[in-house]
């Protein structure tokens, strides 16, 4: 049995990490409320976006001109896999969440023989994905030096893909990331961002457009930067995700801090007091001996 010393000790060191997850609380729920105002700001222009290049695309489907970003490459063969996660931890199983999403898809495109690759956006994504697919991840980004997502990281990533894109390294790529529904609720997502799948009744809008110049010009400027919209908001609903995990994570760890405490402090008192009856019937048994 532990001494009441080494009891103590163990109480105070529980008490210490309790105060740390409390402050890593008030911490994530004080950034969640930015993260998730850039989030929520983002999705309009997202969906926006994609609404009128779909309307776009509906209206140049099957033409010859078609950007290959919008038709594909005519195979299906290689895909790139771009996984987006957080750069830190202790965020309960928010990036393993994705991390899970990504190799289910990896495994069930090799399983049909077809090959990936991984373009891993995130420090944790990496370190999980790179026991398994070490060989097949092209390229890792590490996003902890930012201090403030902005649109510029976006562009890069997009930039990034367009260019391994043109130089045939791949045929489809799909972005993985994690959407931000509460604090309790993040869902793990899988897009489609190459070649673009246009949405279900684009066609179907009644209203008739003119395109000045015409719409596979339109297309040709407009899909590298939708590509980087929707990176865009995969990061800031991601980033959103994270906090959220993470205070709801630390929440939980502070509360079983609390419940231990209190176990501990039961054992101590428990054992305090029967080592003190024990002195006291020593004692007295040794008053009584002389």
């Amino acid at each position: 049995m532990a001494s009441l010393k080494d009891m103590r000790v163990r109480i105070a060191s529980t008490k210490a990490t309790q105060k740390i997850t409390k402050a890593m609380q008030m911490v994530a729920a004080s950034k969640l409320r930015r993260a998730q105002t850039a989030a929520e700001a983002a999705r309009p222009y997202a969906d926006k976006m994609s609404a009128v290049i779909s309307n776009i695309a509906s209206a140049a489907a099957g033409s010859p001109g078609a950007p290959a970003l919008l038709a594909g490459t005519g195979r299906d063969q290689v895909h790139l896999l771009l996984v987006c996660t957080g750069e830190r931890g202790l965020s309960g199983a928010f990036n393993s969440s994705i991390v899970r999403l990504a190799r289910e898809r990896a495994m069930a495109l090799m399983a049909q023989g077809k090959e990936v690759k991984f373009f891993c956006v995130g420090r944790k994504g990496y370190e999980q994905l790179r026991r398994q697919f070490d060989k097949q991840i092209v390229e890792h980004l590490d996003l902890r030096s930012v201090r403030q997502l902005g649109f510029v990281n976006a562009e890069d990533i997009a930039k990034k893909i367009l260019a391994r894109f043109e130089a045939g390294e791949f045929d489809v790529c799909t972005l993985f990331y994690s959407r931000f529904r509460s604090v309790i609720a993040q869902i793990p997502t899988a897009q489609q961002v190459i070649p673009l799948v246009v949405e279900e009744g684009g066609a179907a809008n009644t209203t008739s457009y003119e395109y000045e110049p015409e719409e596979d010009e339109i297309l040709t400027r407009l899909l590298p930067r939708n590509l980087a919209v929707q990176i865009f908001r995969a990061l800031l609903e991601n980033n959103a995700s994270f906090y959220g995990a993470q205070m709801s994570a630390m929440d939980n760890a502070t509360r079983n801090a609390g419940e231990m405490i209190r176990k501990q402090t039961l054992v101590y008192n428990r054992t305090r007091q029967a080592q003190i009856t024990k002195e006291l019937i020593e004692i007295i048994s040794g008053a009584e001996a002389v």
